[in-house]
Order: structure tokens, then sequence, then C-alpha cells
């Protein structure tokens, strides 16, 4: 096991890779912006380098000057938590020539997933399901039109690079795909540096289902079970869940088994997510994989029990799986909350600021991870997560019921937050059914205009 490690990240997924180090004995080092000075990874790990100005761009992005925080703090690995450099292939090649053990996959693996087009291609010829659409990157308008026209209307034109749903475009006829393939470019260039785009079939009302893995260097994989993430805002997860209710045990097996199999095709190291669109009928495609720690990967721990980050570490440091896959059991279900600073009623308008009350919720089944207390200042320049609410049970609606209490307990006060969206997922009849798609979210909330007014913050 490692002596000594660097955690290329701040916030919240800093603080979780703190302690899960500290479980194991590890020492931790972390890196912050002049922003940060007072975020809590900065007071919680063994020594705390900066390494430049808050934004990103003169900070958690700067390869240089993390590689150099390592080589000053004479660290044996880097975890790069989730976002900033998690999945940059480039920075994965610097730490293996350095001879800094990335904790991750292997910068081939993140290269091969990182560009969707070819990560298609990869799990089409592994057998993989895929969304059907353009054999390759689309270069001309008159291009996109003919795949277009070829697979059926509505089409999604989507950036190769990158996520978030930046650089995505959905269109319903000829005009719309002509626009949307202009703007979906030129997002993906400015976003991504790089303005590559692919069509695929715009599967409508579809659930977002994503498998968790693990895998070790001897070539042994297990799936950890799945994540129901369809409650999304503009392709951002807001609410996940497991088990899903939308899942027999047949069809979690055929997925799970996909889901190896798409780690088995790109020789995948460490913890993963291969991400799925499941069709009402029960069809499902791969749309991508994430080669990094989720942040909804307390969900996943608290329904196995299996300690994702502690994981991830020991997979890096050369330890096997200590389990197969019938050894995994799923015993409980769990939901997350994403508690950000925003406005959930003015469209998510970004809410910096200072929290001046600060309570989160407690007691038997609820877990909160976060990086706030009360008189810390969200900065405008990162990701507006201010805690993960997790809640779990012997079976969904417990954890629901319990998942009620606690947002009622949650209380921040001096910035607006999505807490009172959640109280409001919680009370609405077709999630409480379990019977919800992509599209939930939109619908609540203009069906619950009146209610907006009065919402509780």
């Amino acid at each position: 096991m490692f002596d000594k490690i660097l955690i290329a990240n701040r916030g919240e997924i800093a603080v979780r890779i703190i302690r899960a180090c500290k479980e194991l004995g590890i020492r931790t080092v972390a890196v912050y912006s002049k922003g940060d000075t007072d975020c809590l990874h900065v007071q919680l790990a063994d020594e705390a380098i900066c390494i430049g100005e808050a934004p990103s761009k003169e900070s958690y992005l700067k390869i240089d000057r993390i590689i150099s925080a390592a080589e000053v703090g004479d660290v044996e690995a880097i975890h790069p938590g989730y976002g900033f450099l998690a999945e940059n292939a480039h920075f994965a090649e610097v730490c293996e020539g350095c001879n800094i053990k990335f904790i991750g996959p292997s910068s081939a693996a993140i290269k091969a997933m990182g560009d969707k087009i070819a990560a298609r291609e990869t799990m089409r010829k592994a057998g993989v399901p895929v969304v059907p659409g353009s054999d390759g990157p689309v270069d001309s308008e008159e291009d996109a039109l003919k795949v277009a026209r070829k697979i059926g209307y509505p089409v999604v034109v989507k950036a190769a690079s990158g996520g978030g749903g930046r650089g995505m475009r959905v269109a319903h006829n000829d005009p719309s795909l002509v626009t949307g393939y202009h703007m979906a470019r030129a997002e993906a260039e400015r976003a991504f540096g790089n303005s590559t785009v692919y069509i695929e079939k715009y599967i409508e009302n579809p659930r977002h289902i994503e498998f968790q893995i693990l895998a070790d260097r001897k070539g042994n994989v297990v799936h950890l079970g799945e994540r129901d993430c369809s409650l999304q805002r503009r392709h951002q997860k807001l609410l996940e869940e497991s088990p899903s209710p939308a899942l027999t045990n047949a069809l979690r097996k055929k997925m799970g088994k996909a889901a190896i199999k798409a780690a088995e095709a790109v020789k995948y190291v460490n913890a993963g997510t291969v991400e799925f669109l499941l069709n009402p009928d029960g069809g499902f495609y791969f749309i991508e994989m994430n080669t990094r720690v989720q942040v909804e990967h307390p969900v996943t721990e608290e329904v196995t029990g299996i300690d994702i980050v502690e994981e991830q570490l020991r997979i890096a440091s050369g330890e096997e799986l200590g389990y197969d896959q019938k050894d995994i059991q799923f015993t409980k279900s769990a939901i997350e909350c994403r508690i950000n600073a925003e406005d959930p009623f003015n469209g998510f308008q970004s809410s910096p600021g200072r929290i001046e009350f600060l309570h989160v919720p407690g007691g038997h089944g609820v877990r909160v991870d976060t990086h706030a207390y009360g008189g810390y200042t969200i900065p405008p320049y990162y990701d507006s997560l201010v805690a993960k609410l997790i809640c779990y049970g012997r079976d969904r609606r417990t954890a629901m019921d319990r998942m009620s209490r606690a947002l009622d307990e949650f209380i921040v006060r001096g910035i607006k937050t999505t807490l009172p969206l959640h109280q409001l997922i919680l009370k609405d009849p077709n999630f409480r059914r379990g019977r919800y798609t992509t599209s939930f979210i939109d619908r609540l909330l203009i069906s619950r205009q009146p209610l907006v007014s009065g919402a509780k913050e």
C-alpha cells in the first residue's frame, strides 16, 4: 500500500479521498488554489500546497504545477478525483512518465474511452449494443443530413470529446439539424478544443442507467450493480438511486455482463462506470464509459458495503480484488440527492456566496458527504456542489421516507440551493412509484409552477 499520495482535486471529493486514506494509514498532500484557502480539504490533509490563482485554468488544470507539488511532497501516487484532470489521458501519461502512480485506469484506456466515436466502435466490435448512428465523425452538414435521413428523426448531434451535455443538440427535422450541427461544433470547440461531432438516433424518454465496475491488474472484473441516473437537468444529474426500479433481476444480469464486456474490451483497470440508455421495452444501448470515480459512488457503497475509493487505492497499489461477482450482494436500497448552490426555480442559476448557517441531517441510514460548513463561502469558480445527501434502508420505500425526513432537517442559509426541488421530487407520486425518465425534471417543474413560490427553502 502507498505511504503518501497527492489529491489533485478540491472540495467534497478531496475530503472523501482523505478519509479513505486515513483509514488505510496513507498520508495525504492536498493542492489548493488561492480561492480555496478556507476549503475543508486543505484543513484535513496532512500537508497542503498552493498551486495558483482561483480560476481552475490557473490552478487545478495546471499539470506542471500539480506534478511539481507531487515532487515537493515526495508522493508515490496521485488521485485525480472527478472532474478537472480525472479523465485527461495526457495527465495520466505525465504521471506514468514521472514514475508517479495514477490512481485510475491507464492513459491508453482513458484515451480509448475519451473519444466517443472510437468508444462506440470498440463497443460494437466487443458485442456491446450501441445507439444507431454515424459510423464515424460527421464532417459536413450534407453528411449530417444523409445520416439523419437514413436512421430517421429525431437525432442528436454529439461532441466526440467531453461530456456534461456540452456540444450536444437534438434535431427533429432537416432545418433544426443544420442549425444544431453548427452549434454543436462551435460549442465543442470552445469547451474541449475539438469540434469533431457524430450523430446518434435520439432515444426519447429513456432511463439513464449506469453500472459501476471494478477491475484489477490480473484481469479480474466485477460490477457492483446499477445506479438509475435519469433525474437530470440539462444532462446534469440531480438524484441517483440503486437499485433502479426499472430493472428486473434478469435485465440487471444482462446489463451487468455487458458492462464487464465493455471494461474487458479496453483492458480496463481500477474503478469506472459504463453508462447505458434504457428503452421502455427493455432494450439498452451503450453511450459512454466514465474512466474515474463518479460523484454518485456513495449510492453503490451503501447498497453493496464496498468502499469504492479504498478499492481504487488498493488496486492502484497492485492488490487484487478480494471477491468474485458471486460474492457481491445487493442488500439495501439507497438514494443520493445532490445539494447544489443553484436556484432550481430560476433556470438553475448559480448561487455562490457565504453560508450563514448550516445544519446537516443525521440519524440511522443517513450519510452526508460535504466540504461545506457554517461561515464557508461557496466560490464562483468551480462546480456548485455543496453536499451529497445519501439515505439508505432495507428497501426503496424506507430509503425514500428517510430521504424525505433528512431533506426536511437539512438547513442551508445564505445561499439558494436545490433542496426545495428535491423535496418536490420525493413527494411526487410518479417518483414514489418509480415511474420516471430523463424528462421527469422538466415536466415536474412545469406541472408544479403554482407551488414554486411557496416551496420551502
